[in-house]
């Protein structure tokens, strides 16, 4: 079995900004073939590296060029896995299980791109349980910011009828049936395991990810005594405007900067 982390292979990726290199590779992680996305700055430089932590299932939240390009503009080498079954990967994704280890695995492959050992974690959606567990698991995360992040799988099966189908398919069946399942994927009770800054974003008005994702996470930070920080949106909702979201990006990878030093 190739190491964790090993490259299998690289393929150059067509970027849309000229100022950004783009190559899709493959990756080991767990005996599995995966594949990301890598977003470098054209500009030679020593650079941060952002570990990008998508949203969605399968084809739903699949990472974007434009938007991963958009985060390497702000001065960083960004890696975004697909996780594991998605684009040609080997295995299935499992909704915060055993893929959490593409994204703990992905840090090994964002490391051999980088000149300084700084890594941030960026989390949208249901990328912000991995996140969390990416941080719980590792010791060298410098910073994390979840934007609209899931951080109670539970919640995430209360509030989204929409979902529970696929959720009982990948997990294994209800909290009921299989409440170990569930369990096993919940970051909360291990907060105290993380060293990193922590920046949680959300609109309360998200409909999505509610914001007592975000209102929890915070209660989990503050009993821990854990440093983070809260950008709150009293009038938005999943998908901030365009601006607005611009915006954002270029204060939360300033915020990022800041961390650690």
């Amino acid at each position: 079995m190739k190491v964790d982390g090993t490259i299998e292979h690289t393929l150059p990726y067509p970027s849309p900004n000229p100022h950004v290199k783009l190559t899709e590779i493959v990756y080991w992680s767990c005996g599995l073939r995966v594949k990301g996305l890598l977003a470098e700055p054209r500009k030679i430089g020593n650079y941060d590296g952002i570990l990008y932590l998508r949203g969605g299932i399968q084809n739903i939240g699949m990472v974007r060029a434009a938007r991963i390009a958009q985060f390497a503009t702000q001065g960083f080498v960004v890696f975004a896995p697909y996780y594991r079954g998605n684009r040609g990967g080997e295995g299935r994704d499992e909704f915060a299980g055993e893929d959490r280890f593409d994204a703990t695995n992905g840090v090994e492959v964002l490391k051999q791109f980088l000149s300084v050992n700084r890594i941030h974690l960026f989390a949208f959606s249901r990328g912000g349980i991995m996140a969390l567990w990416t941080a719980i698991l590792r010791s060298d995360i410098t910073s994390v910011v979840t934007w609209s992040g899931v951080s109670d799988i539970l919640l995430t099966y209360e509030e989204r009828e929409d979902m529970r189908r696929m959720m009982k398919r990948v997990i294994g069946g209800t909290p009921t049936k299989v409440p170990d399942a569930y369990e096993e994927r919940q970051p909360l009770k291990r907060i105290n395991a993380i060293d990193a800054s922590i920046l949680i974003i959300h609109g309360r008005r998200d409909g999505n990810v509610g914001f007592e994702h975000a209102l929890r996470l915070e209660k989990a930070l503050i009993e821990e005594n854990k440093k983070f920080e809260t950008w709150y949106f009293k009038d938005h909702t999943h998908y901030f405007p365009s601006k607005i979201n611009r915006q954002t990006v270029r204060d939360l990878t300033e915020w990022m900067k800041r961390q650690g030093v």
